[in-house]
């Protein structure tokens, strides 16, 4: 129960129902946070036709447990029963930015297989997990995922309209 409500989260349920709503909800807000702190690499995932879909989706569902090396996913739980998704988009963010340099170089297909893998490793910029994790948390996120969920739900709002 304490994964699905709490004080300032919203029910996890949503990941799951049918249409994933929560889900596309928080990818449409990944990409715009990629747009707002990482401009370079959202540009050149966009150029490549690489959507949030096609390699963040498991992140949110697992919360990484397919994507980080175990002694690092366990830190990363604790730290999301804390702060909830928000550290999803936090450490999500933390991972694109050490590997944006690698990621420019690449093209569509190395590109969906780089950000689908497994990490053997926390990233060769952090010299341990915790140094990982204290960046990551720094990111100011709360402001700008509320403007970008006012955007979404005006955005669903206007298409639910639509289709009417």
């Amino acid at each position: 129960a304490a994964l699905r409500r709490g004080p300032g989260r919203e029910p996890m349920q949503g990941l799951y129902r049918e249409g994933l709503p929560l889900l596309r909800k928080y990818l449409y807000q990944f990409d715009g946070l990629l747009d707002c702190f990482l401009p370079r690499l959202a540009r050149h995932l966009r150029s490549e036709s690489v959507m949030p879909t096609m390699y963040c989706s498991q992140w949110f569902i697992t919360v990484f447990s397919y994507t980080l090396p175990f002694e690092c996913l366990l830190r990363v739980w604790d730290i999301f029963l804390f702060e909830g998704m928000r550290a999803v988009f936090a450490v999500g963010l933390e991972l694109l930015q050490c590997e944006q340099e690698q990621l420019l170089g690449l093209r569509f297909e190395k590109l969906i297989q780089v950000l689908s893998s497994k990490r053997t490793a926390i990233p060769a910029s952090h010299e341990s997990v915790d140094s990982f994790l204290k960046k990551a948390m720094t990111w100011k996120l709360s402001t700008k995922l509320r403007e970008i969920e006012q955007e979404y739900l005006a955005d669903t709002s206007t298409h639910a309209g639509q289709a009417i």
